[in-house]
């Protein structure tokens, strides 16, 4: 990836990423405090930056696999 290159996601493919939540799940979880702040917030919806809600997922969200060995 170019260093010019900006990765964006808006509610839709954080719902996706998150694995199919609800609208209303996804709100809840991108209105948490602790969720990355949005970097753009258009008539659209509100835009973040990829890797700011990757990394929140790897420290926040457990995997598949981790919760069928719980």
């Amino acid at each position: 990836m170019s260093t010019n290159e900006l990765r964006l996601v808006g509610a839709h493919e954080i719902r996706i990423r998150l694995g199919g939540v609800s609208r209303q799940r996804a709100y809840q979880i991108t209105s948490r405090a602790d969720f990355p702040k949005p970097i753009a917030d258009l008539v659209q919806g509100k835009i973040w930056l990829a890797e700011d809600v990757e990394n929140w997922m790897a420290v926040h969200r457990r995997t598949r696999q981790d919760s069928d060995t719980a």
